[in-house]
């Protein structure tokens, strides 16, 4: 008794493949590999802000929200050298001024949640000559014999690291370290996965509108009679011609066969998925995260005015926080110099108003306390 027949037998062998594709995958490796144990993930973080663009677009926009100051000091000459000091001070290799390294500083610090600069002094140690936004590779943090002493280290010549010989000149700022670590922590953190789920969605996304254009088929071939012919012979050579007219782009190629063959496009049957809920859903969480309204980011989800003046509240206060890390590093950089050059170290700095509405909010609520002071003040004269 034949468990298989030849019919079946041959049908079994008609299948043949054309051709293998490759796994279709985005290019951020760092991000598909995430580890969530790692403490320094600095590539990691870099590629995030490469591969989601809101994430670089919230950075950003921090960045510039956090504004300008100026420096107050009570001797007026100290003033003036301060002033011109800050405006023309150079900063790395090809940029100048103050702010140019408080920016600079202010993204490494959000991004890795540690930012190190160094206030470099001319070869006899009279003056400040430059400021410099070192990279965090070529330096290293290490906690000294107390709990409250840090070593900072930097990167030699024969690639190892060593104490620096002037730390006091070293600035280093940590976002949210914590308790017992000498790294801060990035505002990042806790994005590397949902974005790699967001990434998935993305190259779905390009994937199926790439087959949109360039289709795979499925020929199916049906013999009349298969005991006369030889099925799998005959069907890789369907494979092999039907591989050759798909293969060549520039001209327009017939396929012919004898036969009942039946050609269909894999796929087209199939309803597109709907992803714009899940993206929603993922960016939500991305922005929740980074702590700046969707209304700057060009997303229209706050349906009420209320709701977005609460966001913009939101926004205020953690630039305000912010400003109370940088504060430090200015205050250094302003103390060396006027010491250096002779002046008085006393200062204050004045950060400029984060938005022009909150200047218009104030404005509203002194006149209407002005009004109800007069009203109060009639009514008084009234009763009298």
């Amino acid at each position: 008794m034949k468990l298989f027949s030849a019919k079946n037998k041959s049908k079994a062998d008609a299948t043949v493949q054309t051709s293998l594709s490759k796994a279709n995958t985005h290019p951020f490796l760092n991000i598909e590999n995430y580890s969530p144990y790692q403490k320094k993930q600095y590539e990691l973080y870099k590629s995030l802000r490469e591969a989601v663009p809101i994430i670089d677009a919230a950075i950003s926009k921090i960045i510039r929200l956090i504004g300008t100051f100026d420096i107050e000091c009570e001797d007026k000459t100290a003033q003036s050298s301060l002033r011109h000091f800050l405006d023309n001070v150079q900063v790395n290799s090809g940029s100048y001024g103050i702010f140019q390294f408080i920016y600079s500083y202010f993204d490494q610090l959000l991004t890795y949640g540690t930012a190190v600069g160094e206030i470099v002094l001319s070869k006899d140690m009279s003056k400040v000559q430059a400021l410099y936004n070192a990279s965090l590779n070529d330096v290293k943090l290490e906690m000294g014999d107390s709990a409250l002493d840090l070593k900072i280290l930097a990167k030699n010549a024969d690639m190892g690291f060593s104490e620096v010989k002037y730390p006091e000149f070293v600035c280093v700022s940590l976002l949210n370290p914590e308790q017992g670590s000498v790294e801060g922590t990035s505002i990042l953190k806790g994005l590397p996965f949902v974005s790699s789920v967001l990434l998935k969605i993305f190259n779905t996304i390009g994937v199926n509108f790439e087959r949109v254009g360039n289709v795979r088929f499925a020929v199916t071939y049906n013999p009349k009679d298969s005991q006369n012919f030889n099925t799998k012979q005959r069907v890789q050579e369907i494979a092999s011609q039907w591989s050759k007219a798909m293969r060549d782009k520039t001209q327009v190629c017939d396929f012919v066969s004898v036969g009942d063959v039946s050609v269909k496009v894999i796929g087209a049957d199939n309803q597109v998925l709907s992803c714009d809920i899940e993206i929603r859903h993922l960016l939500e969480q991305i922005i929740s995260k980074l702590s700046i309204p969707p209304f700057l980011l060009g997303f229209s989800w706050s349906s009420t005015e209320r709701m977005s003046s609460q966001q913009a509240d939101i926004l205020t206060s953690e630039l305000e926080y912010y400003r109370t890390l940088l504060n430090p590093v200015i205050s250094k950089i302003c103390r060396y110099y006027l010491r250096l050059e002779g002046f008085s170290d006393e200062f204050t700095i004045n950060w400029s108003d984060i938005t022009l509405q909150d200047e218009v909010e104030l404005s509203k609520a002194r006149l209407q306390n002005a009004q109800a002071m007069q009203i109060e003040s009639t009514l008084s004269e009234v009763k009298q």
